[in-house]
Formats: structure tokens, sequence, C-alpha cells
């Protein structure tokens, strides 16, 4: 075979090899097998490849996916215009100047995809990203925050908390927040207008805490003006003076005092029916049961999140935990931790409460409550008067129109 393809082999195609057996040979050469082959390049020959730097500690995405068909190869699929812009925009939330305008079905999609990138933890560009998704979308980003007991979260994420608008149910119980807690002065801020539900059950708080929550309602009218349920209980600071400062919550419709200071119970339960129309409760209300209150709204996972991240940072190291085990070698006993089980509680001694001062509006009342608002409405709309004076539960977040997407929408964006 060799011998045919001699004379056909030309110098300007060069030799031609061929392998067999797991060796080299060049077509029609005498020598059968080359031991040797000839290099490319010399003995020290190197590359240095220089290209533009970039951050190598984050993960570069392809723009591409990978999925499986149903035969089970492997087939690759390339991402949609609409996703790598979601995601070009994630990458760079922190320079993104506002969102208002964006529809909210892609901001719902823009702020999960910021979670999963944990836009929302760094101090700084995470505060500023999360208030420009509070500022344009409002209680769609969270509703109702529940943070009964989670005074760790709180002590940690402050300003984020604090970023958060147009909540309309906030429970902070058993967080021992105290009179001079930055969070009782921001209660009483524009932004914590809309509250309807607001319960500070056990947080140390005493007359003077109760007198800086309500300032500017006094004085201002501005606040908790539109307060409908209000739970003060397991505060033993609260004296009869401090419920003095509660007469300016007008919509005010169950009121929970117990297990206060207060010592004259029959002037004080015609104080509060004469000037906020309440009446005392025989039985419990099922409204300060907390069962019903939970977190809502988009940013529920990232609280969670939050959460574990504090509890995986002050977890015992591992000397600890065999220090432990030592102990329980030589028969000392040792105090269990709780943030081994990763919950944190308060260790608080279990008192029963021995006053019970919880009231409510009778429905007649609240049926009057309602139709003069109604009035209150209708006359600020033939006056011309401004109405943001009169109803100040409106957030300024919830004054901007919001834009939906339909279908045909939605099918326009998966075309491309």
């Amino acid at each position: 075979m060799f011998q045919c393809l001699e004379p056909e082999r030309n110098e300007e195609t060069g030799p031609v090899y061929v392998r067999e057996r797991g060796k080299l040979s060049v077509v029609g050469s005498h020598v059968s097998e080359l031991r040797t082959p000839c290099r490319l390049f010399s003995k020290g020959f190197s590359v240095e490849l220089c290209g533009k730097q970039e951050d190598t500690s984050r993960h570069r995405q392809k723009p591409f996916i990978f999925t499986y068909t149903k035969e089970g190869s492997l087939r690759y699929s390339a991402k949609s215009l609409f996703t790598l812009t979601l995601d070009l925009i994630t990458d760079n939330i922190h320079y993104v100047d506002s969102l208002m305008g964006f529809p909210d079905q892609i901001a719902e999609k823009l702020f999960t995809a910021a979670e999963a990138k944990h836009k929302f933890f760094t101090p700084c560009n995470g505060v500023m990203a999360l208030r420009k998704f509070t500022e344009a979308y409002g209680d769609l980003v969270l509703s109702s925050l529940c943070l009964r007991g989670r005074y760790l979260l709180i002590s940690e994420r402050l300003e984020e908390i604090k970023s958060f608008q147009c909540l309309r149910s906030l429970d902070l119980s058993c967080c021992k927040l105290g009179d001079e807690h930055e969070l009782l002065e921001h209660l009483s801020s524009d932004p914590m207008s809309s509250l309807t539900e607001l319960y500070l059950k056990d947080n140390c708080f005493s007359d003077t805490g109760i007198r800086k929550m309500t300032a500017s309602l006094r004085v201002l009218g501005k606040g908790l003006d539109a307060l409908k349920v209000l739970d003060l209980s397991s505060n033993p600071g609260i004296t009869d003076r401090g419920v003095l400062f509660l007469f300016g919550f007008k919509l005010l419709q169950f009121l929970d005092l117990s297990d206060t200071s207060i010592q004259d119970r029959s002037r004080t339960v015609k104080k509060i029916e004469t000037k906020i129309g309440l009446v005392l409760s025989k039985k419990p209300i099922i409204q300060f049961e907390h069962r019903n209150c939970r977190t809502q709204g988009w940013a529920e996972q990232l609280l969670d999140q939050w959460e574990n991240y504090i509890f995986s940072a002050i977890k015992p190291k591992d000397t600890l935990k065999s220090r432990k085990a030592a102990q329980q070698f030589y028969g000392k006993e040792t105090k269990q931790n709780h943030l081994d089980s990763g919950i944190c509680t308060l260790l608080t001694p279990v008192e029963q409460k021995q006053t019970h001062l919880q009231f409510f509006r009778p429905e007649e009342q609240k049926d009057s409550d309602s139709s003069k608002s109604d009035k209150r409405q209708r006359s600020t709309k033939r006056t011309g008067a401004d109405p943001g004076q009169e109803d100040c539960t409106i957030a300024p977040a919830t004054k901007r129109p919001r834009v939906t997407l339909t279908a045909a929408d939605w099918d326009l964006l998966n075309s491309y």
C-alpha cells in the first residue's frame, strides 16, 4: 500500500502520517515508526495570555441554558433577551436611579433575581436597592411584618427594616426595645402612617415611650392616625398617666392594656370609654392572640435569609462543642445553649396576667365612625381642600398609577 501511494506524493502536500495500532508512521518512508515526533516550538517556548482583568470572585453566568431532551441527550438553548436584560439590571441594581413606572410583574421578577444574588446583604448598596423597591411599590414589597421575638434581626438589620413603607401590620412583641430605641421614633414618621395594626407587647415601655410615640399625632395631627389595633400589654412601666397619651387615636377599635401598672382601674375604664369610645371586654379578644399575624410580601423570604445569616454567624465554634463533650464525659452539668438549635428566645419568667384590660369598639359606634369618615371625604371634595391633610393614611408610594402587563404583553416579551 505504501509503494502505490509513493509516486502520488507531492512536495507541496508534504508527508502523510498514518497511525496504526498505536504507532505513528509516514507513508512511503523506509522508517516505519517515528520514535521522536517533530516539535512545532522549541523546548523553552512559553505563551502568556493577556486579557481584560475582571472580578474573578464572582461567578460568570453563561448566556445559554443546559437542558435534557426526552431521549436523554444534552441540549443547549440560549437565554431569552428578557432574561439577559433582567440579569444585567440585577447585577447593576445599585446604579438604577428609580423604578417608578416599571410594571409590577417585572418588578417582582427583578426583586426575586436580586434576592437570589444576595444584592440586599451589603450594608450600603443593599439598603439603597431595597429603598428603590419600597419607594416605587410600597405594600407590594411588604404589607405585613412580624418581628415577634426576633430582636437580633432588628439590631442587625435596623436600617433595612426602617426602609419598608406602607406597612399595614407590624408586630414587635417580646423584643425588649425600651423607650430610647430608634424604632419608637420611626413609628411616628410619615412612612408608617399607613399602619392599622401595631403590637408592642412586652417591650419595656413606660409613659415616656408612649409620649414619644404619640407626639407627632398629638401635636401635628400626623403619624399613627389610621391605627385600629394597638397592643401595649405586659409593659409594667405604663401607668395611668401614660393612658392619657392614647386619646389621640380616634379610629382605634381594639386596645390591650393588660398586665400594666394602672392603679385606678375604674377611672381609667371610664376615661377610655368617654374619650375614645372603647368598652371593656370581659372575654379575651381574638385580635390579640397573634394567630393571623405573619410576614406578607415580596421580601418574606428575604427576612428569613437575613435571620439565617445572623444565626450562622453566631453559632459556637467546634472548640466549644468539644469542650462541652469533655464536660459531659467528666460528669459536669452544662446549661443548654439556645443558639445550638437555631432558635433565639428571650429568657423571661412565665407569669400569669394580673390584670385583664382589653377594650373594643361596639358595632354601633363603628358604623357611626365610618359614616363620619365618608362625610369628611365628601366635604373635602366639595370644598376643594387638600385631601392629604385630612387623610394621612395614603402613603406617597400608593399615589402613583401602577402599570400592569397583559397576556399579550407577556407573549411579546417571551417571543424575543
